[in-house]
């Protein structure tokens, strides 16, 4: 069940990006959504210890729940940052201009869709919540800039040969079988599309599933 006000905001944005004389307006709307996500995702480092963050309650449940919070923060994360810059932009993602792989102390460069139950836990304990969190600031700053910057005639360009095939040699996306999908699902959008999935309405579900799980740690 998606929240409602997000939901109707997330309705708003695309039907404004649509139209030449409102997409201006789209980007403010698409920005002001993503505030109030991230007014979320920082109030969990309020509210949980960080232990919280590795903690799976619903472990063998199908759905974006059956994961950690800090697992579900970073794969946010690593798929805007991929998508906005390596794809969006062509520029280097905030990833690795900013040396996070050695600041957060990941053991993986990619997305994290291959992990599956313990592998995802193994992986949350690993991580420097504090460099995790200064990465999520700068990819949402950075990829905020680049939609604002954008044309309206851009948002309806293709993702290029050229640019998936830059995307495969960064080996960002794991081979896995449920990871390597992302790159066709990704590469057939045009650039609205990249902005609605993932860039917004992939937030709302992880955000939403990161709260069923802190609901249920806290139960």
């Amino acid at each position: 069940m998606m929240n409602k006000v997000w939901s109707e905001l997330n309705k708003t944005v695309q039907a404004q990006l649509r139209k030449e004389d409102t997409y201006k307006a789209g980007i403010g709307t698409f920005i002001d959504l993503r505030n109030q996500l991230m007014e979320i995702l920082t109030s969990f480092r309020e509210e949980l210890s960080r232990e919280d963050f590795d903690k799976i309650p619903f472990l063998n449940s199908d759905g974006y729940h059956n994961k950690t919070i800090a697992y579900s923060i970073w794969h946010i994360f690593r798929i805007e940052d991929i998508v906005a810059h390596t794809l969006i932009s062509e520029r280097e993602q905030v990833f690795f201009s900013g040396y996070y792989r050695e600041r957060i102390n990941s053991p993986i460069i990619t997305t994290g869709n291959e992990l599956i139950k313990e592998q995802i836990a193994d992986f949350s304990k690993r991580l420097d919540l504090k460099e995790l969190y200064s990465y999520i600031f700068e990819v949402k700053e950075s990829t905020e800039k680049i939609i604002d910057n954008l044309s309206y005639n851009e948002l309806k360009k293709k993702i290029s040969e050229e640019r998936k095939e830059h995307l495969k040699s960064l080996n960002v996306v794991s081979h896995d079988k449920n990871a390597i999908w992302l790159i066709d699902y990704w590469c057939v959008k045009d650039i609205r599309g990249l902005i609605q999935m993932p860039l917004l309405r992939h937030w709302i579900m992880h955000i939403e599933a990161s709260l069923r799980i802190k609901n249920k740690i806290h139960s």
